[in-house]
């Protein structure tokens, strides 16, 4: 109620209230909505293009990386008896440093008896050679009692020739005192004398004719000798091809003999470091038994990297390793490899997306960085871990 002399205040008007309240909740919601939307929007574009944004960084890191070296487990190839073990566990080794070795007294008997049998494959070629000498001295003379009864047989035919001739004349005499003998023109001495030259004459010539077929006979029979001692000889050289054969296969044991005489020493394959000792002196081993683990000193870095990440990764970039055992220091190093396929296709048993239930997994691929300082790449331990980042070249 107002009082007397007091104007009374004024009220304002009702419906210019009632519009202003529906104008300022709408313009509350209006800010919050746009915000929503634009962060909508970035999101949506951002996971839209994420495998490109995140393929086309310049640096790529992971942390599933690990130092890797060349485990290789040592084993026997031949079964014995350990006679020592030159190593302790976890020892530095040079290459060709001796770690193991076996009891070698029965491969070297084994060695022994092969050099043996060499010897005597030796001694039987030469005893071939010698049988094949004698041959050729016994040719040598054949061919000469060949030469000798040719000239036997030149010599018996000429005799035979000259002969001939005198016993055609010795005849015609020998006729021509007979006759006259008849006419009694000639004297019985005479006609004695005729036939006298005319029988000496046809004995020499039937000599000289037994000397040419003795002449004959001989040469027949040098050159029946000569073929004789010729197949022999033949005999001989296939027999000193068989012996060589022979000779090889022994020298081919005597060689496996003394591999497996080598095979009772077990030495570094390189510079390194070994594991624990598996075996013990006086143990029984067979073909296959691990008797320790070697690690060279070459050492490298495994890093498995989304396939998302390599898009421009390539051979050659530059890398930079940190690794857990020396914190706050970074070793370089550049990619020396990219794997051919993904770990899953190197698995023992590859995953089969064909069967029905089928999730999209981000695949890695393994890359091999190798470190410029080998020295202190030396010294690293396998299986340490390592966070990577490859620098690429775009």
């Amino acid at each position: 109620m107002a009082t007397a002399g007091t104007p009374a205040p004024a009220k304002p008007p009702e419906p210019e209230q009632t519009q202003a309240k529906p104008k300022a909740k709408w313009q509350k919601f209006v800010v919050p909505a746009l915000i929503v939307l634009l962060a909508a929007v970035i999101l949506v574009t951002i996971t839209w293009n994420w495998n490109a944004w995140e393929g086309g960084r310049v640096e790529q890191v992971t942390d599933d990386a690990y130092v890797r070296g060349d485990l290789t487990p040592l084993s026997t190839k031949v079964a014995g008896i350990v006679r020592d073990v030159k190593v302790a566990d976890y020892q530095q080794v040079r290459k060709g440093e001796l770690i193991v070795e076996l009891d070698s007294d029965d491969f070297q008997a084994q060695v022994d008896q092969a050099a043996a049998a060499v010897e005597a494959a030796k001694a039987a070629i030469e005893n071939n050679h010698r049988q094949r000498e004698l041959q050729d001295t016994k040719i040598e003379r054949a061919v000469a009692g060949i030469d000798e009864a040719k000239a036997q047989i030149v010599a018996a035919q000429a005799g035979i020739d000259a002969v001939q001739a005198d016993v055609v004349r010795a005849r015609a005499e020998r006729a021509r005192q007979e006759a006259l003998l008849q006419t009694r023109s000639a004297t019985q001495q005479k006609v004695e004398q005729a036939v006298a030259d005319d029988e000496r004459l046809a004995a020499q010539l039937a000599s000289r004719q037994a000397d040419l077929e003795e002449a004959k006979t001989l040469l027949r029979s040098n050159e029946d000798s000569a073929e004789a001692e010729r197949r022999t000889k033949a005999v001989l050289e296939s027999q000193d091809l068989q012996l060589i054969a022979d000779m090889h296969a022994k020298q081919a044991s005597l060689n496996a003999t003394q591999v497996n005489l080598g095979y009772t020493k077990i030495e570094a394959p390189d510079d390194g470091t070994v594991g624990e000792r598996q075996v013990r002196p006086g143990q029984l081993v067979s073909p296959g038994t691990q008797v320790i683990s070697f690690v060279p000193r070459i050492k490298w870095v495994q890093a498995n990297y989304r396939e998302t990440q390599l898009t421009n990764v390539k051979v050659g970039d530059a890398a930079e390793i940190r690794i857990d055992e020396y914190p706050g220091r970074v070793v370089h190093g550049k990619v020396l490899e990219i794997a051919p396929a993904s770990g899953s296709q190197f698995a023992l048993i590859p995953p089969d997306n064909a069967t029905g239930n089928y999730t999209k997994v981000v695949q890695r691929i393994s890359v091999k960085i190798a470190l410029e300082d080998s020295s202190f790449a030396n010294s690293l331990r396998p299986g340490l871990s390592v966070i990577a980042t490859v620098r690429t070249s775009r």
